[in-house]
């Protein structure tokens, strides 16, 4: 069974986030939610608070296959400011382990000089600070191990595409037809 980890942050965009963590479910995905703070509950960009599974210092990463980070703000400053989120985030990279980002969260992979020569995509204002990567303006884009996503609208697309990269393209296709997508 493939493992994913969301990440959470104080200030992150609940709909990119409890989107990834439903729709995953859905097709079977096992999905831990990950709290960056000291405390299980993290608090979202509007208001909404979620109980996480397990606080950062209590997750082996070794043992996922993904690795996903949700915009918002300050969510997506916050998980770029969080030395053990960098330092996870440019061990998966080097072992080419799938990076997800979506919204304002492909900055931060953007900051680690991850996006070099990648075709990517990000929040519209977002995009002057992605550096060296060619930005398509596509609603998600894979490019080897980094898929990224525009924003809350696109986080249904984001998820289906997490979903067919993790298992098949059926598997997303029975997730989208269940819910009523398309």
């Amino acid at each position: 069974m493939k493992k994913v980890c969301v990440l959470m942050a104080d200030g992150f965009e609940e709909i990119e986030a409890l989107t990834v963590v439903d729709l995953l479910r859905r097709a079977q995905v096992y999905v831990d939610t990950v709290s960056i703070t000291d405390d299980y509950i993290v608090g979202g960009s509007h208001g909404i608070t979620v109980q996480t599974e397990d606080l950062f210092e209590e997750v082996d990463f070794g043992e996922f296959d993904m690795l996903v980070l949700p915009g918002g703000m300050p969510g997506t400053t916050n998980l770029g400011a969080h030395s053990g989120v960098r330092k996870v985030i440019r061990q998966y990279a080097d072992e080419g382990r799938y990076l997800a980002a979506i919204c304002a969260a492909p900055t931060v992979l953007s900051d680690l000089g991850l996006l070099k020569g990648k075709r990517v995509t990000c929040y519209p204002a977002m995009e002057e600070k992605i550096e060296g990567a060619v930005l398509t303006g596509a609603p998600v884009m894979w490019d080897g191990s980094i898929i990224t996503s525009q924003g809350v609208g696109t986080a249904i697309d984001f998820s289906l595409k997490l979903i067919a990269v993790l298992t098949t393209a059926e598997k997303a296709e029975e997730v989208a037809d269940s819910i009523v997508y398309r």
